[in-house]
């Protein structure tokens, strides 16, 4: 379950976090409480695929591990901290251009977000702390962005709430093992009570499949309990295991740079066309 802090604070969703240029960015909380499904990769990968066709995408890592920021290739931020932004005691937001994609950017993760829940549960308004910082992002952006990712950590703590407090929209990305449905029933649970007491505008944008081994048939039976259960909520798409996806975080790539003509590469240009003709 989410914090109490949640109850304690809750707020109606300030919309006015879309105005300003280029009103209106969607706004993505890649959340899954287990680790390992393919969160971090497919926020990287759906990022980069977006930016390549034009669209202003920007991803916040806000997951201790830092691993959005090393697989794109950045060192994390010191001076201000991502932490020292969420608590309000920095105003200096400054994300990072990618230099091949250039409609790209990150703002970079820290490791001393390891000790954000207790900081920002003693903050005001606690479950709103990414709201402020995306007001502050959006403020100092030209021309604001189309896209923006949010990363979260592999728990359904106070950041998490937190980013599903300031999101339009939930991705999960799910790996197609045994224990994929009890893990979901988590994350869904935890997306009805950001709508009832922090933001009831959250829509689920999708549940993403990934790690398929199409060689299994453990693989095959999983996804089709995901599709029984789910629906037309799950992307038609499925991420393979690919030994490409996995080795080009190492390179500080996304796939599209490291092995475009790569199964991984395929499958999360598919999704990504799946997202934009899904209205977001």
């Amino acid at each position: 379950m989410l914090p109490a802090s949640g109850r304690e604070n809750s707020l109606d969703h300030d919309s006015s976090i879309t105005s300003g240029p280029n009103s209106h960015p969607k706004i993505v909380a890649v959340a899954n409480q287990k680790g390992g499904v393919g969160k971090t990769t497919s926020v990287i990968n759906l990022g980069a695929c977006l930016a390549a066709v034009g669209k202003k995408t920007l991803i916040v890592d806000l997951d201790p591990q830092c691993n959005a920021t090393s697989g794109l290739g950045f060192e994390t931020a010191e001076n201000p901290s991502i932490l020292e932004l969420l608590l309000g005691e920095s105003q200096q937001f400054s994300p990072s251009k990618h230099g091949d994609i250039e409609p790209l950017s990150i703002l970079t993760g820290s490791p001393d977000l390891v000790g954000a829940e207790k900081l920002i549960a003693e903050s005001e308004d606690s479950v709103r702390a990414v709201t402020r910082l995306l007001h502050g992002l959006l403020s100092v952006s030209e021309d604001g962005y189309d896209y923006i990712f949010l990363d979260c950590p592999p728990s359904l703590n106070l950041l998490t709430l937190n980013a599903l407090t300031a999101a339009t929209h939930l991705l999960v990305p799910v790996q197609a093992e045994y224990y994929a449905l009890e893990g979901l029933a988590a994350i869904m649970e935890s997306l009805e009570f950001t709508r009832e007491h922090t933001n009831p505008n959250i829509e689920l944008l999708g549940l993403a499949i990934t790690m398929v081994d199409v060689r299994t048939n453990l693989a095959a039976q999983v996804e089709s309990e995901i599709r029984k259960h789910y629906g037309d909520r799950v992307f038609r798409t499925t991420i393979p295991r690919n030994v490409r996806l996995s080795e080009a975080p190492s390179h500080g790539l996304p796939i599209i740079l490291y092995d475009i003509y790569s199964r991984g590469a395929k499958a999360y240009m598919e999704l990504t066309k799946e997202i934009l003709n899904h209205g977001t």
